[in-house]
């Protein structure tokens, strides 16, 4: 079973440096899905109340006979629920979907800042944390705006930003925006979805120097960069190479020119984070 390095958080707890996402993974096939990577030495579980599968997590982990200690869970808070009580409720009732007493990381899904609600939210997160649901708490697709406004108001810094990032939108300007403020980034969607980057001739060309996968490449990139990717894999094959990417290193030139494939309108969906409602 491939030994995954773990990074420290700002406020001293850890996580693998790799996860596994979740995203339509659902329902019973899901709960196999999940077991299998479990089984393959995934410890990371990322899902999110708007992925409608946290109790598909929830039956794998119990499925699995680890203890509960064994593993490192994050869920998502959605938009509908960032005022304070919504949100303190929907932290509760996501923690009875997945027969969990508390979530390793917690995170704000989207900032919503035209409706404006998201400081209210992180503080339901604070008090939740303090009460012992929550060990670490973070965001989701946060501008630095965003962050100086959590942190000016409340005096606390989140853990974690997950954002978007991939050979074509490397999100290179919010990695050292993260970086500045002491908060890890993660990557979702660190192939892109439904991924042109995997034909790259670049990435494939370092694929076959490294005798690696395509994907292993990406994901090792991410790891030089700093980032904590959690990909997505319902496949066997892929959830086993994702974890195998710790034993080789991308050269300085090389990480110059995967960071080159970046593209002006590389993201997947077009998601910006200060205009994207996520309603509907």
């Amino acid at each position: 079973m491939t030994k995954v390095p773990v990074v420290t958080f700002n406020d001293g707890y850890q996580m693998p440096a790799v996860g596994l996402g979740t995203f339509q993974v659902r329902g019973g096939q899901g709960v196999n899905q999940i077991l299998a990577a479990i089984h393959d030495g995934y410890r990371s579980l990322d899902t999110a109340t708007n992925y409608d599968n946290e109790g598909a997590v929830g039956e794998a982990i119990r499925q699995s006979g680890l203890p509960r200690s064994a593993f490192f869970v994050t869920s998502k808070l959605p938009g509908k629920y960032h005022r304070y009580a919504d949100a303190t409720m929907a932290i509760q009732e996501s923690l009875y979907r997945m027969g969990l007493d508390y979530f390793d990381l917690y995170l704000i899904h989207w900032p919503l800042p035209k409706r404006d609600h998201y400081v209210e939210a992180w503080q339901a997160m604070i008090d939740a944390r303090t009460r012992g649901l929550i060990r670490s708490i973070g965001v989701s697709n946060f501008e630095p705006e965003h962050l100086d406004r959590l942190i000016k108001e409340t005096g606390v810094t989140p853990a974690v930003n997950q954002i978007e990032a991939h050979p074509y939108w490397n999100n290179q300007r919010m990695l050292a925006e993260d970086q500045q403020r002491g908060i890890i980034t993660e990557a979702w969607s660190p192939l892109g979805r439904g991924s042109a980057a995997l034909k790259e001739p670049l990435i494939q060309k370092l694929a076959k120097k490294y005798e690696k996968n395509v994907g292993q490449i990406i994901l090792r990139w991410h790891f030089q960069r700093g980032i904590v990717p959690i990909p997505k894999a319902s496949n066997l094959l892929h959830q086993r190479s994702n974890l195998n990417v710790f034993d080789f290193n991308l050269t300085p030139e090389e990480m110059v020119a995967i960071n080159g494939l970046n593209q002006a309108d590389g993201r997947i969906d077009g998601q910006d984070p200060n205009e994207y409602e996520e309603f509907d």
